[in-house]
Parts: C-alpha cells; sequence; structure tokens
C-alpha cells in the first residue's frame, strides 16, 4: 500500500471524530477497489464507521446529458453494494452553478481523516491541488487505478518499450486481488439533508434538471454502473479474447473489451480484468498477451506521461524530433481544409472519417484502430498542427465516454508522434507516421463499419448493444 498511498498534506488524523470519510473522485466501485480498502482500514483502525461521499457537479468542463447520465446510472448499484460492507454513502448532485458546492469541507469538518483517489489529469488533479490546504484534517491519495501503482517509477518513460521490462520485473507482486473488505463498525448515522436520491427510474429527470448541456444526448451504446461493467468484461471473456489478437484492428467484427468507459470512470479496475483475463485464458488455453499488452503496459504508460509530464496536454510535450518535423512542415500545402465544426458535424469529403466521427456522436467512443485513422485526418485536413490538437481534445471532451483519461491525452499525442519513432518524411506529416484511407481499406472492411454506423445514424439503435 505503501507504493499506492499519497500523504497531500501533512495535518494529523482528528481526535475525537464521527467517522473516516473517502470521497470518490474517479473510483466509483465498491469492488477491487484500493483507495475504498485503506479507507476501511483506517476506519477499522480507528474505530469508527467509513462514510463515502461521491459528488456530480454542473461545472466540469463540457458537463452535458452524456456523461452526467454515465455516472448517475452507476450510483444505485454503488450505494447498494457500499451498505452492503456496512459503509455510510451519500451522494450530491449539483445542479445549478448557485448551488451549495461546501459539500466536501461540511463532511470533512467531522472526519478523522479524508481519503481519495489518486488520479493525474482532469478535475479529481486540479482539486487534489487545491483542497489538501484548505481540508483542515489529513488528506490522503490512493492510486486505485493502475495495476502496478505509477509511484513505483520515479520519471517519465519514453515508450512502451522502456516501460515495459520495468513492469515485468514488478508486476506479479501487483497482480494480486483486493482483499475483501470487512468494517467492524457498521454506518448508523443519518445521511445529510442534501443527499440526492438516485434510482433508475428518476435519471432522466436529474440530468434535465441540470444547468448542462443537454445537446449532447447519452450514447446509443454503453450504460454506465458497475453491472453493465461486468456484463461487458463478461462478454469478452466468453466470446471476444479468443478473438482479440487476430481481429482487434477490425471494428466490424466486434472483438475488443469495449470496457474504456468503465474503466475511466472507475466503475471497474483495470486490476480485476487482467485477472479475470489470466484466469479465462488459462482455464481454456488461450493467449491473452497482447490484450494484456493493452490493458497493462499500454495504459500505465499513459498514466506514467501524464503523471511525470506537466504538458500532456500540449504539443509541447512532444519528443524533440516531432516537434521539429511539425515546425519544418507547418507551411505545407494541405489538399483539403476543414474547420473545428466540419469534424465535428462529421463533413468531411471521406466517408470512412465521416464514420469514425459519427461513431463518436452516437457511441461515445471511436474503435482504437479507427480512432488512429480518424486523429492522422484531422491532421491532415487542418491549417496547423495546433488546431488539429485543439480539435481532438475538444471532441473527446464534449462527446467521448472514456475522454479527459491519461489514455485520452497519450493516444491524441501519439498521432503527432509520442512514445513513436520517425519514419520516412512526406509533406505535412514530415516524419511523423502516416495512415490513410487505401491502407485501412486493405487491411479492413471499410465497407461493412461504414454500413453499421449508418444504420446507428437511421435508427436510432445500436444493434451491439450489450447494456
Amino acid at each position: 500500500m505503501d507504493l499506492r498511498l499519497r500523504p497531500l498534506n501533512d495535518l494529523p488524523v482528528r481526535q475525537f471524530a464521527k467517522y473516516v470519510l473517502y470521497w470518490t473522485q474517479m473510483n466509483r466501485r465498491a469492488d477491487s477497489n484500493q483507495a475504498l480498502a485503506y479507507a476501511a482500514d483506517q476506519a477499522n483502525a480507528l474505530r469508527l464507521p467509513l462514510l463515502v461521499y461521491e459528488g456530480l457537479t454542473c461545472t466540469y468542463v463540457e458537463a452535458n446529458d452524456r456523461m452526467h447520465t454515465f455516472i448517475l446510472q452507476g450510483v444505485p448499484e454503488q450505494q447498494k453494494r457500499l451498505e452492503a460492507l456496512g459503509a455510510g454513502y451519500c451522494f450530491y448532485l449539483r445542479k445549478r452553478r448557485q448551488d451549495n458546492n461546501n459539500v466536501l469541507y461540511q463532511l470533512a469538518a467531522d472526519a478523522a481523516l479524508v481519503v481519495t483517489d489518486d488520479y493525474p489529469v482532469f478535475i479529481t488533479a486540479v482539486h487534489n491541488a487545491r483542497v489538501p490546504a484548505r481540508i483542515g484534517v489529513a488528506f490522503h491519495a490512493v492510486d486505485a487505478s493502475c495495476i502496478v501503482p505509477m509511484s513505483a517509477f520515479t520519471k517519465r518513460e519514453w515508450a512502451a518499450r522502456t516501460i515495459r521490462p520495468k513492469l515485468q520485473r514488478v508486476l506479479r507482486e501487483h497482480l494480486r486481488p483486493v482483499a475483501p473488505i470487512e468494517l467492524r463498525h457498521r454506518w448508523r448515522l443519518a445521511r445529510p439533508g442534501w443527499h440526492t436520491a438516485v434510482t433508475d427510474c428518476n435519471i432522466s429527470a436529474l440530468a434535465a434538471a441540470c444547468e448542462i448541456d443537454h445537446a449532447v444526448k447519452p450514447s446509443l451504446s454503453f450504460t454506465g454502473g458497475r453491472p453493465a461493467a461486468e456484463k461487458h468484461l463478461h462478454a469478452f471473456l466468453l466470446d471476444r479474447l479468443r478473438r482479440y489478437a487476430r481481429e482487434k484492428n477490425s471494428p466490424g467484427s466486434h472483438a475488443t473489451s469495449d470496457l474504456s468507459p468503465y474503466l475511466h470512470f472507475g466503475q471497474i479496475s483495470a486490476l480485476e480484468v487482467a485477472l479475470a483475463a489470466e484466469r479465462h485464458a488459462e482455464q481454456h488455453q488461450l493467449i491473452a498477451t497482447e490484450f494484456l499488452e493493452e490493458l497493462i503496459v499500454r495504459r500505465e504508460l499513459a498514466f506514467n506521461f501524464t503523471r511525470f509530464c506537466a504538458k500532456f496536454d500540449s504539443l509541447e510535450a512532444l519528443p524533440d524530433w516531432a516537434q521539429l518535423t511539425i515546425r519544418k512542415h507547418a507551411n505545407d500545402r494541405r489538399e483539403h481544409l476543414y474547420a473545428p465544426e466540419q469534424f465535428e458535424w462529421a463533413r468531411t469529403h471521406d466517408p470512412l472519417w465521416n464514420a469514425c466521427q459519427k461513431e463518436m456522436l452516437l457511441r461515445g467512443k471511436i474503435h482504437g484502430y479507427y480512432r488512429m485513422y480518424w486523429g492522422k485526418k484531422i491532421m491532415e485536413w487542418s491549417p496547423s498542427m495546433e488546431q488539429a490538437h485543439q480539435t481532438m481534445l475538444h471532441i473527446h471532451d464534449r462527446y467521448a465516454l472514456d475522454g479527459r483519461d491519461p489514455n485520452t491525452y497519450t493516444n491524441i499525442l501519439w498521432c503527432f508522434g509520442l512514445h513513436d519513432r520517425p519514419w520516412g518524411e512526406r509533406p505535412v506529416f514530415g516524419t511523423i507516421r502516416y495512415m490513410g484511407y487505401d491502407g485501412m481499406k486493405r487491411k479492413t472492411d471499410v465497407a461493412a463499419y461504414i454500413r453499421e454506423i449508418e444504420q446507428m445514424e437511421r435508427t436510432g439503435a445500436d444493434p451491439f448493444r450489450l447494456s
């Protein structure tokens, strides 16, 4: 636990407190959660009950119906499972900007200490920088997102090839189930008056009452919450894992796990997914190596990058060779040029690119291999690489259920050369890797993918929806 634990202030544990408080910001689950386990251990040691606080505000960047709905869908099961453990649970939905924004501090006033999630990006990173000095009690962050804790590394790694051997040396000591939580003191206090009751029946009404962007509708493909995450994991193990290595780059095969939204919102952990994949592969004589490479090596490289690079959302984070080639080719002629709004609404000349963007608009994510093509073409058809980068970030912030994530920032910058190497020089891209339409047609069934997205757009339903 020492590598996972990061005290964010030097204040002592409060004496004569009512409870230990776990503020779940990113790891919104009762299962396989080292931050929750640490908070429970502290509560037991202090002979106190545990209170879990979860909030959802209207003020985060690009707050909209899609993100709100996905998070709200996870609340009923979260409350059910935490209460079954004996923990208290309260949820606060801040609907309007003028509503109370002091709930955490009210709860912290009666807490022996506050435990939260250690996460290197987005609003959690902002909170974890600002809150510790103001909260008035010990404030501890725990890394429950990575299999190997981020703190196991002391510097930025530059590629998968440099982090892979380091991960492999310590992986087995961390690739173990989280011990079951046993709380010795059950929660018996009343919930605060501001607690928001969330049920399966009132989620739409709650989202509609919030001061957020209602133009971005919920995903046609993904329902939020722990049961949906478990359903996706089960479907992947039952049918897709055996096909993953040979079919992962073919969207029409639906061989990937589709777990990225659930990993991002912490409704399932990478640890339990990895353990389940290993176990299933061993039982059925399958090889899970390529899936585990993506889940562990590539994902933890992204967390390492955002942890140790302050400018993870800027082209300044690129290696020197990529920045040099971008400057060298900045004035190259582009055959096609599109404004950010044309990209956002899928109005280009390229039917494959338009289908990728429509998948984002409808599903809330793009198939991983096609997202590379999607990004490369935004680079090719934007007046500058800086504008291309901002367009990609904006679209992910607004529409992607797996956006604002270490993987998001890393995968977008991969299009510009991050964690890659120089290739043959060509216009616009310089020595940055290029991807073209003809290559996609050779390697994948482009026509089938376009038909699938057109069907979704026409019917307003996803025929491959699991949850």
